[in-house]
């Protein structure tokens, strides 16, 4: 039985990198994003509270444990 090898594919189009300035406002974004969840997971309390009570703390309390934060 003999096998043959498909000789390779002529034309093929490699696709063009991503422009770094397509991906700036995307990453800007996901950063500041990321920032403000993790102010609101480790620091929405006390002092530096930026809103009153403590419905915040609530919905966020067990990830303040997985990552670490003291909250009580």
């Amino acid at each position: 039985m003999a096998q043959t090898i498909a000789p390779p594919a002529t034309g093929a189009v490699t696709p063009a990198p991503i422009p770094l300035k397509a991906i700036a406002p995307w990453a800007l974004f996901f950063g500041v994003l990321m920032l403000v969840l993790l102010y609101f997971i480790g620091a929405e309390q006390g002092a530096t509270s930026l809103l009153s009570g403590t419905e915040v703390h609530e919905w966020v309390h067990d990830g303040r444990h997985l990552l670490g934060f003291p909250c009580h």
